[in-house]
């Protein structure tokens, strides 16, 4: 979550309502509950949808995951028949990709972490602003009970009060719209290639054949 949003929520849990009640007696009340109940309806609103992006990347990265371990799995399977059948080339082919899937892990493995940290937290904002509306809500209702109370004594005029459901309801919306929409993985589906020069990239070709032909040795005598 961004360092702005974080503080935003901060800021929305430690305003207390009885502050703002107050302040409502030198100002307009329903302006005053518009305005703060606005602004805890909108962070409300962004951490979810932050809190909608991560599930969507952890559920997407933990798909990749599980299709790559699956390969793996079947590439070695491969390898064995093409040794058995003496067909070298077609063993280092797949012991190539093994080599590629087991590099993409780790950061797979690493990026699942950091989403399920990052969904905790979303998670535990979301209940956190939650019960903030129910603490505004209930000392709410505490002063509309003691302004009904003084317009039965004094005939005053009723002062409106504002209904929140709605945005709520559209908050929950734009949550569960989110969890649904493709978000795609940035960063761990697709390779990333940097230019070399010739001598660099004969030495990496160089390991990387290495590797392939001690694991196809490793495994002949295994066998």
């Amino acid at each position: 979550m961004s360092q702005n949003l974080s503080s935003r929520v901060a800021k929305v849990i430690a305003a207390s309502a009885h502050n703002l009640l107050d302040k409502w007696e030198d100002a307009n009340p329903v302006a005053m509950l518009d305005q703060a109940t606005r602004e805890l309806d909108q962070v409300t609103s962004e951490v979810r949808t932050e809190l909608g992006v991560a599930v969507a990347n952890r559920h997407l990265t933990q798909q990749q995951h599980v299709r790559l371990n699956h390969e793996h799995t079947e590439l070695a399977e491969h390898i064995g028949a093409a040794i058995t059948a003496g067909k070298d080339e077609l063993a280092k082919a797949a012991l190539a990709r093994q080599l590629d899937i087991e590099a993409q892990l780790p950061i797979l493995e690493a990026s699942l972490v950091n989403l399920g940290n990052e969904e905790k937290e979303l998670s535990a904002f979301v209940e956190a602003l939650m019960g903030k509306k129910r603490e505004m809500q209930r000392v709410i209702m505490d002063f509309e009970a003691s302004r009904q109370e003084a317009r039965s004594a004094t005939g005053n005029r009723a002062v409106k009060t504002l209904h929140t459901q709605a945005r709520v309801q559209a908050a929950q919306d734009a949550f569960d719209r989110t969890i649904l929409r493709q978000t795609g993985v940035e960063g761990l589906t697709r390779g990333a290639t940097l230019e070399q020069s010739s001598k660099l990239k004969e030495l990496g070709d160089m390991v990387r054949d290495n590797k392939i032909n001690e694991r196809l040795a490793a495994l002949k005598a295994a066998q």
